[in-house]
């Protein structure tokens, strides 16, 4: 077997499997670093710097431990990319035999109960969905693994998905008819067989918040953990160590009711009835909030009298279904299965009620038709140490934003990482000649009215400049309108903004035009991978601090001045370092790639806390002249 450091060589298995490979001393340290920690079971933290080569650098070690490893990463594209490029890449320069699988969370897999229930009924479902669900009986026909990402020809939110996948609350387990044939089933098979299991962040914490509750386990034990994209984890977790309930779930449990009534339980018009009772309270809970989406505190919200009858209305509906389905239990296994959602409802909006709580935040979220109440906790970090602890095994945690002003400080308080060791590697790329940062003179305070002019004329002159090749990047959706609607007449490059399609498909676009100008928001600071001469300019509007109305974050910051610390420099300053280099880490990602990065926020050169980001940035030329910038971009070729 060949040791973790001859991999990475000149003339080293890796070097003869892919044409171009060349050693970096950086890869090499950190698949050192990973392989101790896989073989002494202790937790790792590494920053690895864009262009590090950090995939292969857990990848390689990962191949060649003994036992079992878990590998997860941000997002399920991500988790494609490295199942279905990386993986194989490695596995095959090693003539590794290990078995691999990748798992995605259980509504991305057909659930062929679901479809047979809604497969006779026409009646049930809008026209539009007839279509949708006739093209997914004959995809049923043919496919081997069950995932719904074949069905190409359907939109990622088409209606008919939520009636042919099944979710925790309603799958039936073993009781199932269709268990044995079950595609969710046979994909946890395969990952309980394999040695290395490819998961997402999402899945990875929402089983082990089943795990802790004791209903289930779809991850299987592993002796090696290892999280790429690290710094997505505390948010992440944060939300499956809480409870959450939305008008959704309710509408939808109504709806399994009346499928249930029409097709199996003729005779029960009184729960079908007791059901709708229960949708229609959640419906009109929804209407006491305003009707553009927002988010608030519940805690607070909860003191207003209208609120206050109409959960008492929602809480009385669940109790007389509850009693309603009670009288026909043993009938039908649905109808088992949803006895149980209710009981579980109930508990968990008597929790979201519950005010006088301590250590959680109490806060809500509407879209323009739902309500979601949610419980998060403070603070994940005892928690999370403990799920560390239970096990002896091997914890890996990398990304390329993980370290605030030159520390791990941050990320270990919030994941309760206190004992794990660090590794900082810096990008082999030389920022110096390829790359610029600007923070153009004259800026306006960033939430002055002045600022919409001057960031119009900035990207008019940066797009001329760089001949399109350029994302300009906000912290908020109305900005981003704002600047696109202006551009729109101002400028002849194709501008594709967010929200406008699907991330794949402006991506693609995008690559498809030369000249082409990409506006995005939050989904387009990271994740994204533009090399070459495709993107040379990145737009930064402001600093992204978190909106200080989010009833979350003031719940955190709250908690930390209770415990005499300052929750600007604590949390919000660090949270901003982190996304900011998330952005500005578009730019670079090849060694021969140049370009420009523009913040047009001029904190970064009056505030205390300035030298906090720019350190965090990597060493580019820095100037404050739109000018140079313009001359920089004009000689990228």
């Amino acid at each position: 077997m060949p040791s973790v450091s001859s991999l990475f060589t000149a003339d080293g298995l890796l070097a003869k499997a892919i044409p171009g490979f060349s050693p970096r001393a950086a890869q090499t340290d950190m698949a050192l670093a990973v392989k101790s920690a896989l073989d002494n079971q202790h937790s790792l933290i590494v920053e690895a710097g864009t262009g590090t080569g950090k995939t292969f650098a857990y990848l390689g070690p990962a191949l060649l431990a003994e036992g079992k490893a878990i590998i997860s990463t941000g997002t399920k594209n991500l988790q494609e990319q490295l199942y279905h490029r990386d993986l194989p890449v490695v596995k095959k320069a090693l003539g590794s035999r290990r078995k691999t699988a990748l798992l995605k969370g259980r509504s991305n897999y057909l659930c062929l109960h679901r479809m047979g229930q809604h497969g006779g009924n026409s009646t049930l479902v809008e026209k539009e969905v007839l279509g949708q669900l006739s093209t997914v009986r004959s995809w049923a026909e043919t496919t081997k693994t069950g995932d719904t990402g074949e069905l190409k020809t359907l939109p990622e939110d088409a209606k008919v998905l939520p009636l042919i996948t099944s979710t925790v609350d309603n799958c039936l387990g073993r009781d199932c008819p269709e268990y044995e044939e079950c595609y969710l089933v046979k994909a946890r098979r395969k990952a309980l067989e394999a040695d290395i299991i490819v998961v997402n962040h999402h899945l990875f914490f929402a089983d082990m918040a089943l795990k802790d509750t004791g209903f289930g386990e779809l991850i299987p034990e592993a002796d090696a953990i290892i999280f790429d994209e690290a710094h997505q984890i505390p948010d992440i977790a944060s939300d499956y160590f809480g409870e959450s309930l939305s008008s959704r779930q309710l509408q939808e449990l109504a709806k399994d009711i009346n499928v249930l009534y029409r097709t199996v339980l003729k005779d029960a018009e009184q729960l079908d009835k007791a059901a709708e009772k229960c949708r229609i309270a959640s419906a009109d809970l929804r209407l006491l909030f305003p009707e553009n989406p927002e988010r608030g505190n519940w805690a607070e919200a909860l003191d207003r009298d209208d609120i206050q009858t109409q959960v008492a209305r929602l809480k009385d509906g669940i109790g007389v279904l509850h009693e309603v389905i009670k009288l026909h239990l043993g009938r039908d296994k649905d109808l088992d299965n949803i006895y149980e959602r209710v009981v579980q409802t109930r508990e968990q909006l008597d929790a979201l009620c519950d005010a006088e709580q301590q250590g959680v935040s109490l806060w809500y979220e509407t879209t323009q038709r739902h309500l979601i109440l949610h419980l998060t906790p403070l603070s994940i970090a005892a928690k999370f140490r403990r799920f560390i602890n239970a096990v002896p095994r091997g914890w890996v945690f990398t990304s390329a934003t993980l370290t605030v002003d030159g520390g791990f400080t941050h990320f270990q308080k919030r994941m309760g990482l206190d004992d794990a060791k660090t590794l900082e590697l810096e990008s082999p790329f030389n920022y110096k000649d390829q790359a610029m940062l600007c923070v153009p003179r004259f800026l306006p305070e960033p939430n002055s009215f002045a600022m919409k002019d001057t960031l119009f004329e900035t990207a008019k002159r940066l797009i001329k400049a760089s001949k399109g090749r350029c994302f300009l990047l906000f912290t908020s959706h109305a900005m981003l309108r704002e600047i696109a609607k202006r551009l729109e007449f101002e400028v002849p490059n194709k501008l594709l903004v967010q929200g406008t399609t699907t991330k794949q498909a402006l991506l693609d676009a995008y690559l498809a035009d030369e000249s082409a100008v990409l506006l995005g928001t939050g989904a387009f600071w990271e994740g994204v991978d533009v090399r070459g001469n495709d993107l040379i300019c990145v737009m930064i509007d402001k600093l992204p601090f978190a909106s200080p109305d989010d009833p979350l974050l003031q719940a955190r910051m709250e908690d930390v001045k209770k415990r005499g610390a300052n929750p600007f420099a604590a949390i919000q300053i660090p949270q901003a370092v982190i996304t900011l280099k998330q952005g500005a880490g578009r730019l670079i990602r090849d060694p021969t790639d140049k370009g420009v990065l523009v913040i047009c926020d001029n904190r970064l050169v009056t505030k205390p806390y300035a030298q906090t980001f720019v350190s965090s940035l990597p060493d580019m030329q820095r100037t404050r002249s739109l000018d140079k910038v313009e001359s920089f971009l004009q000689a990228i070729k």
